[in-house]
């Protein structure tokens, strides 16, 4: 009634393939620099609009972080020209929400330094843009 399959099935041949693949641990590393990149820019961003030395001192750390992530590249980064101040409260809500992505990809791979890192600027980016919301009213 049915014919019978006549070729290899696709799983099989993608397993039979010497096709490098990587570990757990190496796609949360990757994860986890990609996450710190975003809120790297994020962070420059915010401090083109808004200067202030802590996010300076949040951005050289992040950068450490995916320095040491990506085995020692440093990450592109822009140079911080003037922004318009009416974008610090959106841009302080995306930064907590990529520290808060970066916290749990950390978590996951058990990172306390990224983890830490990710707890700290979620709590200062939600105190900034309550500020800066508070600001702009």
């Amino acid at each position: 009634m049915y014919e019978p399959i006549r070729t290899k099935s696709v799983h099989s041949m993608a397993a039979d393939q010497d096709v490098p693949h990587r570990s757990r641990a190496e796609e949360l590393d990757i994860r986890l620099a990609g996450h710190l990149t975003a809120l790297l820019t994020v962070t420059d961003e915010l401090r083109a609009t808004v200067p202030d030395p802590a996010l300076d001192d949040a951005a050289e750390r992040i950068a450490e972080q995916v320095t040491r992530l990506r085995g020692g590249a440093y990450p592109l980064r822009a140079a911080p020209s003037g922004g318009d101040p009416a974008r610090a409260p959106r841009l302080h809500r995306r930064a907590r929400m990529l520290a808060g992505s970066a916290l749990a990809v950390a978590t996951s791979r058990a990172d306390g330094a990224a983890a830490a890192l990710a707890a700290e600027r979620m709590e200062a980016h939600e105190a900034g843009s309550a500020v800066q919301e508070l600001a702009t009213a």
